[in-house]
C-alpha cells in the first residue's frame, strides 16, 4: 500500500531563498506552458498542444535559461508539466459530463506552492547523509536541507515533493509498504450519522459534538482581514513589511483552523476503526450540499429578483464547510483500510424519515431538526440516532448482497 508522511523542513536562509527562488522558476514553467496550449488553440489552425510536446522543449528552455530553468531537477519539471495537463484532462472531463468546465488558470507566485519530484534519486534525495544523526533530503538546485523527522518512515520512499505553507516549508514523502496486520476482530458493526449539531451520531445512540473550529477562530480572522483590509492592494513583491505580516497573520490563522479539523478527524476516525469491524455511513455529496441556490428572477419586473434564500444558505454552507465531513470520510477510509476494516456509503435518501420499528417513511415523522416522532407507530428518538440506525441497515444490507 502507499502511505504519506509529512515533516517539517528547517532549511537555512540561503536554503529557504533557493526554495522560494524554485517554486517562482516552476510556477513560471506552468504559466508558460499554459499560455502556449492557449496560443495554439486561438490560432486559425486550431492546433493541439500536449504533454509530450512541451516536455520535449524543455531541454532547449533548460540550455537557454541555465541560471534559472537550467538549475533545477528536470524530472521535477517534467512532473509540473504533467500537473498542467492533468488540470485540461479534468477541464475536458468536465465539459464532457456537463458541468461547470473551469478553465486552466495562470497561477501567481503565491498561489503555486508545491514541487513534485517523481521519484528518489533523480533530482532529490530522502536521507541523504544516513551517517550524519540529523535527517537531511537533498535537493538539486537546494542542497541538504534538515529535517524535523518525528517518526521513522517505513518502507520504500517513492516520490519526494516540497511544499510551503506561510513561512513554513514541509516536506512530503509517499511510500511503498506492505500491507499492514489488521487489527484483532471486534464483532461490533455502527452506523454514523453525520451532521452539523452534532458531529457524528452513531447507531449505538452515542455523540460527537461537533468542534466548530472556523466558528471559534471566526473573531480572530475577521480581525485580521479587517487589518489587512486596509493596505491597498498590490502585488507581492510591492507589499511593505507591514502588510506582509498582515498577510501572513491571516494565513496562519487559517493553518491553525485547518490543522485542529484535521486532527479531530484523525482522532474521530481512529476511534471508530479500532472499535467496529464494520462500518456504514452516508454517501453524502458534499459540493452538492454546499452549493449556493440559483437565482430566481423576477418574472415582472426586469433585471430584478425573488428572495431565494441565499443569506440563510450561506450559513449553513459555512457550518457543513467547518464540520469537514469531506476529510473525515477520507480519513476514516485511509484507516480502515490500513487496519483490515469495512467501510460501506449508502444511499442517505430518507434515512432520518423513516421509522427503525414500522419501516413507516414520512417527512412528518421529523416535526423538528433534532426529534423523530413516528406517525404510524409513535416511536419517539432523536433523529440523527434513527439515521444511523437505518445506514447501518443499509449497510450491512448491501454487504451482504455483494458477492465480493
Amino acid at each position: 500500500m502507499i502511505r504519506a508522511y509529512t515533516f517539517l523542513l528547517r532549511p537555512t536562509v540561503r536554503q529557504a531563498q533557493a526554495l522560494a527562488e524554485m517554486l517562482r522558476d516552476h510556477c513560471s514553467l506552468y504559466n508558460g506552458a499554459l499560455q502556449e496550449r492557449r496560443d495554439a488553440w486561438r490560432h486559425v489552425s486550431k492546433s493541439t498542444v500536449r504533454y509530450g510536446m512541451q516536455s520535449a522543449q524543455l531541454k532547449e528552455i533548460r540550455a537557454f535559461d541555465p541560471e534559472r530553468q537550467g538549475r533545477w531537477s528536470f524530472s521535477s519539471q517534467q512532473a509540473t508539466l504533467r500537473r498542467l495537463d492533468r488540470a485540461f484532462a479534468a477541464f475536458f472531463r468536465r465539459v464532457k459530463s456537463g458541468d461547470t468546465p473551469g478553465y486552466p488558470r495562470f497561477r501567481g507566485v503565491n498561489w503555486f506552492d508545491t514541487v513534485d519530484f517523481p521519484k528518489d534519486g533523480d533530482g532529490c534525495r530522502w536521507d541523504s547523509t544516513p551517517h550524519d544523526p540529523v535527517t537531511r533530503v537533498r535537493l538539486q538546485g537546494v542542497g541538504h536541507v534538515k529535517v524535523n523527522q518525528h517518526r521513522a518512515v517505513r518502507g520504500r520512499v517513492k516520490t519526494v515533493s516540497v511544499k510551503r505553507e506561510g513561512r513554513k516549508w514541509f516536506v512530503v514523502l509517499t511510500v511503498e509498504q506492505e500491507q499492514p496486520k489488521p487489527l484483532p476482530s471486534t464483532g461490533s458493526v455502527v452506523g454514523v450519522d453525520l451532521g452539523i449539531a452534532n458531529f457524528l451520531a452513531d447507531s449505538n445512540g452515542a455523540f460527537v459534538p461537533n468542534p466548530r473550529h472556523g466558528r471559534r477562530a471566526a473573531a480572530k480572522l475577521q480581525a485580521a482581514q479587517q487589518a489587512l483590509s486596509r493596505f491597498s492592494r498590490c502585488k507581492a513583491k510591492d507589499r511593505t513589511a507591514n502588510h506582509q505580516r498582515a498577510v501572513e497573520k491571516i494565513a496562519r490563522q487559517h493553518g491553525k483552523v485547518r490543522r485542529q479539523r484535521l486532527d479531530h478527524a484523525h482522532k474521530t476516525a481512529l476511534d471508530l476503526v479500532r472499535t467496529y469491524d464494520f462500518i456504514a455511513h452516508e454517501d453524502l455529496k458534499i459540493r452538492n450540499m454546499s452549493r449556493a441556490p440559483a437565482a430566481r428572477p423576477d418574472p415582472d419586473q426586469a433585471g430584478a429578483f425573488l428572495p431565494n434564500g441565499a443569506a440563510a444558505k450561506a450559513g449553513l454552507n459555512k457550518s457543513i464547510n467547518d464540520a469537514g465531513w469531506g476529510v473525515f470520510l477520507t480519513i476514516l477510509h485511509a484507516k480502515a483500510e490500513s487496519a483490515g476494516r469495512e467501510v460501506i456509503a449508502v444511499d442517505p435518501r430518507n434515512t432520518s424519515r423513516t421509522c427503525p420499528e414500522c419501516g413507516h417513511t414520512a417527512k412528518e415523522n421529523r416535526p423538528t431538526q433534532e426529534k423523530f416522532h413516528c406517525v404510524a407507530c409513535g416511536h419517539i428518538a432523536h433523529a440523527d440516532t434513527v439515521g444511523a440506525l437505518n445506514v447501518l441497515r443499509a449497510g450491512l444490507v448491501r454487504r451482504d448482497a455483494d458477492p465480493a
